[in-house]
């Protein structure tokens, strides 16, 4: 297994005019930090940029919610619309991970039969793999750091958010992805990817049965929905893809208590999982959890480790498209 450190969750908005309210929405509910901005100003303007981002770190998670911008605004921009197409309910760009050197990343995700793809100019510092060869997921495979990377600094403390902020977040426990069948997700997730099973386990509460696979310092869990009358099941068939995302908390009635006094609306159970109301949650699916699946490891963040990829046959790496 090459063990790949989560860099980022990206997170779509379709309307920049949006974006403050949705990094409001986490630096005052879960007191999260910015440490960069891509913004376009009249210093910035020369550069094209289509976008504006800010970086926020939640624990050892970053979150970066992206909104079109200049020439992203324009219809029939790549970029603003594939963000237009990722902003509608409970859906999600992707997860991007790092990596020590992208061109040994490179020959041994076309040995094991991807389809990469560079945006201009970024060659020496990502690839892509498109949503339709990862479940609807959009991965990002980068060398080198992000911008202003506080996690990568000497003296970082994450846990913080465990012992000074009312929701007592421990870390990311996992990242949902619905699919029509298990069988699917053991073929892309396990074979493909090369994932370790971690678990199998039936979540009666959502109506689904999951299927939990390690990517490095986290874990996916593919959901299949056991009903077809379910939101889950919904989403499966019209938008198959990141669905949520779930928090380890150090104490779940705890984080429930702070999250009802905030005026929030939670779905689930706090002994089991819970979250808050999509609707109150720029349309997503942001879960909290006491409890760590049997199998499952305790969160924990790689990003100082990037990946590093065995050397493949020469004969078995294409070139770069």
């Amino acid at each position: 297994m090459v063990s790949l450190p989560l860099a980022h969750i990206s997170w779509a908005i379709a309307d920049n005019a949006d974006r403050p309210a949705c990094d409001a929405f986490f630096t005052e509910v879960f007191g999260a930090e910015s440490h960069y901005e891509m913004l376009i100003t009249p210093e910035t303007e020369s550069y094209r940029f289509d976008r504006e981002e800010r970086l926020m770190v939640v624990g050892n998670t970053m979150i970066i919610p992206i909104a079109p911008a200049g020439p992203g605004a324009e219809p029939g921009n790549p970029l603003g619309d594939m963000l237009r197409r990722s902003a509608g309910e409970n859906r999600w760009i992707g997860l991007a991970f790092r990596a020590a050197d992208l061109k040994s990343a490179d020959a041994w995700f076309r040995a094991r039969n991807f389809k990469l793809h560079y945006d201009r100019g970024m060659e020496e510092h990502y690839f892509l793999i498109a949503k339709w060869q990862a479940l609807g997921v959009r991965i990002e495979i980068m060398q080198g750091e992000l911008p202003n990377d506080p996690r990568l600094q000497a003296d970082w403390a994450p846990m913080r958010w465990r012992d000074d902020h009312p929701l007592g977040i421990e870390g990311l426990l996992s990242i949902d992805v619905s699919v029509p069948e298990l069988d699917k997700a053991h073929e892309i997730f396990g074979d493909n990817f090369a994932w370790p099973l971690l678990s199998q386990r039936d979540l009666p509460g959502e109506n689904a049965r999951g299927a939990a696979f390690l990517m490095g310092d986290a874990v996916i869990e593919a959901l299949c929905p056991t009903r077809e009358d379910t939101a889950l099941a919904a989403h499966a068939h019209d938008t198959p893809g990141m669905c949520g995302m779930t928090f380890k908390v150090r104490d779940a009635a705890a984080a429930a208590s702070y999250l009802k006094a905030r005026g929030f609306t939670l779905i689930g159970d706090p002994v089991t999982r819970f979250a808050i109301a999509p609707e109150q949650a720029h349309g997503r699916l942001i879960w909290f959890s006491e409890h760590i699946p049997a199998g499952w490891p305790a969160p924990q963040s790689l990003i100082r480790e990037p990946a590093r990829f065995p050397p493949v046959p020469d004969d078995a790496a294409a070139v770069v498209d």
